[in-house]
């Protein structure tokens, strides 16, 4: 996924960028809403993670302009503030979950998760295509029994193409997922993911469509 992180507590963001980063996500963390608006102008956006305090403004009056603007990217708020009055006006403002400080990294991600499976219509962490056995949530992959490895990267690779399963999903696509702004991008860098997957999980697994993309076979 590409994630856009909005958050002014420095050791909390880069906890939550690095372990997101770790997860094979791409994150853009900005600090302050005018930067987190130039971002999204410039850049399609799979999830927003949304402090409500941050140094040039109010977190939720920023996510109901967009709301307001016809922005239907999920949006999960991290925040100090606990009271159920709190959760019941971030997810009126239009969030789609709400996370209350200090959270527990891994929740966190979890959550990312539940959010983008419901984002594209697929409730399951499970896939079994073929021979491959796939558990998101778990990070788990056993091909004819054996499990495999998958670094963060080759991850990132598989569960956008998981998510959008039955579209077909452009190099350009991917490579927004896998890389946030001002990492350097080999121009084959996707070619060689994939080609690492067809290496680790069967040649007939990601499907090219020459011209277009790639695909993730439906059985």
């Amino acid at each position: 996924m590409r994630i856009l992180f909005i958050e002014d507590t420095v050791p909390l963001a880069e906890a939550v960028r690095d372990h997101l980063v770790a997860d094979g996500h791409a994150v853009d963390w900005v600090v302050l809403l005018k930067d987190a608006s130039a971002a999204y102008a410039a850049q399609s956006y799979d999830l927003i993670l949304l402090d409500l305090h941050v140094p040039d403004g109010f977190g939720l009056d920023w996510l109901s302009a967009r709301r307001a603007e016809g922005v239907k990217t999920p949006v999960i708020i991290l925040t100090a503030r606990d009271q159920i009055s709190d959760r019941i006006r971030g997810l009126n403002a239009g969030a789609d979950d709400y996370l209350v400080k200090p959270f527990d990294l891994d929740e966190l991600l979890a959550r990312c998760h539940a959010v983008s499976r419901r984002r594209h219509g697929h409730l399951s962490v499970q896939w079994e295509i073929g021979d491959v056995l796939i558990d998101e949530g778990a990070h788990q992959v056993v091909v004819e029994g054996q499990a495999v490895d998958l670094t963060a990267r080759e991850w990132g690779v598989l569960s956008t193409l998981l998510q959008r399963r039955g579209q077909v999903v452009s190099k350009r696509v991917l490579e927004d997922a896998l890389y946030a702004f001002g990492e350097e991008v080999e121009s084959n860098a996707v070619e060689v993911y994939v080609s690492r997957l067809r290496k680790k999980l069967g040649h007939t697994l990601i499907r090219t469509q020459r011209g277009l993309g790639y695909q993730v076979a439906v059985s």
